[in-house]
């Protein structure tokens, strides 16, 4: 059994973090969609508090990709195109079928490569299309007094608020099929514990 520390204090302090302030952004802006409802939050609460937690996501998501573009971290987000197409029908393949009769995991964790392709392509759509988007949408409607009237002839705040409600589902799928993804180590709670410890634990 090798163990890899692959997960320095930064990104563990960043990773729950992050985590903590999307749960407090989907309560409330769950609680701000359907304020009409009675649940969760009341809406004079909701607002503040998803305004607060959204500037702090802002700065999680710099730290980020400072800490990705200048630190060590970053190199195992760089997507290589060889056969790629392979190894991704591989793994999807082994996560919806072969992880259940016990299949040969077709991707192997080394100090060099931690994440196997679907994962790398998943966070990278996440956190370089989705979280941009999520926070450009968010910062257009704090500051929605200032948008021109239409975009593209279309209403300038009906625009951002649909990018930021299509993009709020698609990460809250993305959370939940995170959260799958967690069960699929060696162990059902290996993975979470290398992300609390920092340490993989392998064969």
């Amino acid at each position: 059994m090798t163990a890899l520390y692959l997960y320095p204090l930064w990104l563990r302090i960043w990773h729950w973090t992050n985590a903590a302030l999307f749960l407090v952004l989907l309560a409330t802006g769950l609680s701000m969609h359907y304020s009409n409802a009675g649940w969760l939050l009341p809406f004079e609460t909701a607002v503040p508090v998803h305004n607060a937690a959204g500037i702090l996501l802002t700065l999680s998501w710099v730290v980020f990709v400072a800490g990705n573009l200048f630190g060590d971290n970053g190199r195992h987000y760089r997507v290589q195109l060889s056969d790629l197409t392979g190894r991704l029908w591989r793994q999807v393949v082994y996560y919806g079928y072969g992880i259940f009769v016990n299949a040969l995991h077709p991707f192997q964790v080394s100090a060099d490569m931690k994440l196997n392709p679907l994962q790398k392509l998943s966070y990278l759509g996440a956190m370089a299309l989705l979280m941009p988007l999520l926070i450009l949408s968010g910062w257009g409607f704090l500051f929605a007094p200032h948008l021109p009237e239409t975009l593209f002839g279309i209403g300038a705040i009906w625009i951002v608020a649909m990018v930021h409600l299509t993009v709020s589902w698609l990460l809250a799928l993305f959370l939940l099929v995170h959260l799958y993804i967690i069960t699929t180590g060696d162990t059902l709670w290996s993975n979470l514990r290398a992300m609390l410890t920092g340490w993989h634990s392998g064969g």
